[in-house]
């Protein structure tokens, strides 16, 4: 027989489930609707519907009036990983890009050390003066002449014999680069396709204290400070929504420094306009210096036009899709496993939509549909920000040729833009001031049409970097008054609108126009920084260590919501917010979401970029 004693010692004889109800009140004391979710332990022969009718039976007469039970999850229906196709092709897709980052690495390890005992050769002649005696391919000795010693360098498609000086007292890079030159041969393209997944290589590249010529440096600060931005939004939007003291957002709302967190929305107006900014200062660059020819030899007008466009877009969609792929399976896999194991719902029904709709999100489509039926709903941006950049394409295409009809179309989009979400905003009602920034998310916050004008703004400061090489003169007035109205301009969008009440109309103005006043308040900061009027500013923004941050961000932007939603569906009870978790949960994000972005650039960015390169290249690489 079995006792109250026994229990202590042995489990019950009868096998428990786990089950989560949740609750709708309406009580007097409370003026909107609470929801609360209450687990339960039960046999686990309860279904969800038998728990429902245990729940209302224990509730009693007068709560039973004043709440209702909305749902119930049980675990009979528990998910299992090593059942799911995608679970395994995820396995497959790891396995293979790690074999290949191990043989890629391997490789570059040994063409690293042909290339050192190659120079030791060279060295240890030079040591012994034996060089005045080497003669080269046409019988004629090598001459040592101010202590430089003159070897013969074979160079790709040409007949003549170049030389190449290696310093007597080169140092170990330099002599590795001398050496590589001096007795190279060409890679072949598998040897270098093999080499875009060499670890050390790619870790280099993101990790280069350097830019480009043809880069805007201050780019790299304004991205690595954005996406702190973004990640801290999305931390606070989790933290509240699980958390026991929901009380506590309606305090910190009331405080001016938390507008920053409100008005996030503007950190993705930044990318926007970047996105904008580099793709028409590249574009413009790169066809000044005729690298775009090769993509259109043989053809004029309309059709040389057409590939330049394709070009384009087959080298966005190739840079951004893999990583993207493999996170949103990441995603599907683990909230299908939250849905059945966690003590909280999930935010999304990325474990329903995911599985239905991914194919939205492969072609950038999915914002044209119901955000309920979105997969990855942050993945709103990246869809937005190639649908402009194809709009942006073929105004860039089109400026080549026709640069007035190409602006002509620019300021149209923009105007309309400006229109169209003005009218969404004023038909619903939208008070920016004081409604949930994401209250109208499937109207106006996602929808390209209503976020398109910082692109556009963007791609003509670029235009004007372009044209001006970077190379403005502007008088000290000129340049105090653009820091004081570029920085009244941002200041008073994020706390302007604190405790501010405002007529429809002007509301809809503001929704309409904030985002473009914000980018034309960046386009200062981007112009005075590149054209040497930047100061301390541009110190900061330009500053080397932001550089491999910058560079990981489109990762970091992908991973960042899955590592946010990883630490919250582990909890077995809610957050209980304050000032100091929030800080210190905030950090911990923001440290996670990096190095777990560094691990997918290198493993699947950083490759695509190189093979990019490798595949349409301008010099071959040489060993």
């Amino acid at each position: 027989m079995w006792t109250q004693t026994d229990s202590i010692q042995a489990p019950p004889p009868y096998r428990l489930g786990f089950y989560m109800m949740r609750l709708s009140v309406n009580a007097t004391r409370y003026t909107t609707t609470r929801v609360i979710h209450l687990g339960v332990c039960l046999p686990f022969s309860c279904f969800a519907s038998d728990v429902a009718v245990i729940g209302k039976l224990a509730a009693g007469e007068f709560a039973a009036k004043h709440s209702s039970i909305e749902k119930v999850r049980d675990q009979h229906n528990l998910y299992d990983m090593y059942t799911d196709p995608v679970f395994w092709i995820l396995t497959a897709v790891c396995m293979i890009a790690l074999i290949l980052m191990i043989l890629g690495t391997g490789y570059d390890y040994y063409l690293s050390n042909v290339v050192i005992r190659k120079k030791n050769v060279i060295y240890d002649l030079e040591k012994h003066g034996k060089l005045d005696h080497l003669t080269n391919s046409n019988g004629k000795a090598l001459n040592a002449v101010q202590g430089k010693v003159y070897l013969p360098v074979p160079v790709a498609h040409s007949s003549s014999n170049d030389v190449q000086p290696i310093n007597n007292n080169n140092d170990r890079e330099s002599g590795l680069q001398s050496t590589s030159t001096t007795e190279g041969r060409q890679l072949s393209i598998p040897e270098e396709l093999l080499l875009s997944f060499s670890v050390r290589a790619n870790l280099k590249v993101i990790c280069d204290h350097n830019v480009g010529g043809d880069t805007i440096s201050t780019v790299h600060g304004l991205r690595a400070i954005s996406m702190a931005w973004v990640i801290l939004g999305h931390t606070c939007i989790v933290l509240f929504k699980y958390s026991d003291n929901m009380e506590y957002r309606k305090v910190v709302e009331k405080k001016l420094l938390f507008q920053t967190i409100t008005n996030g929305a503007f950190s993705v107006d930044t990318f926007f306009f970047m996105g904008g900014l580099l793709v028409s200062f590249l574009y413009f660059r790169t066809n000044a210096k005729g690298d775009l020819k090769r993509l259109t030899q043989g053809t004029r007008g309309f059709v040389a036009g057409t590939l330049k466009f394709i070009g384009l877009l087959v080298y966005r969609f190739s840079r951004l899709t893999a990583p993207y792929m493999f996170v949103l399976g990441i995603v599907e896999i683990s909230m299908k496993y939250f849905h059945t194991n966690s003590v909280f719902e999930p935010p999304t029904a990325d474990h329903y939509n995911c599985p239905n709709y991914w194919w939205r999100n492969l072609l950038y489509i999915n914002t044209w549909f119901p955000v309920e039926q979105m997969c990855m709903l942050w993945s709103w941006y990246l869809a937005d920000d190639t649908q402009f950049y194809i709009v942006g394409g073929v105004i860039l295409v089109l400026a080549t040729t026709h640069f007035k009809s190409a602006a002509f179309a620019l300021i149209s989009l923009l105007v309309s833009s400006w229109a169209t979400t003005g009218y969404i905003a004023l038909v619903n009602n939208h008070m920016p001031s004081s409604d949930d920034p994401l209250a109208l998310f499937d109207k106006i916050y996602d929808k390209p049409w209503t976020r398109l004008g910082p692109y556009l703004i963007g791609m003509t400061v670029g235009y004007f970097l372009f044209k001006t090489d970077c190379k403005v003169k502007m008088s000290k007035t000129t340049v105090v008054v653009g820091w004081l109205l570029s920085s009244a301009c941002l200041l008073s969008l994020l706390y302007g609108l604190y405790e501010a009440e405002l007529a429809p109309a002007t509301a809809a103005a503001y929704s309409s126009l904030s985002h473009s006043a914000w980018a034309l308040g960046l386009a200062w900061i981007v112009i005075a920084c590149s054209t040497g009027y930047g100061g301390y500013v541009n110190k900061i923004l330009s500053w080397p260590l932001l550089y491999p941050f910058s560079r990981v961000t489109y990762c970091a932007y992908l991973v960042h919501p899955l590592v946010i939603r990883l630490t919250a569906m582990n909890l077995d009870s809610p957050f209980h917010l304050g000032k100091d978790i929030v800080a210190i949960t905030f950090m911990g994000q923001l440290v996670l979401s990096y190095v777990f972005s560094f691990i997918v650039s290198v493993t699947f960015e950083a490759p695509v970029v190189s093979m990019l390169k490798i595949l349409s290249p301008k010099k071959r690489r040489r060993i």
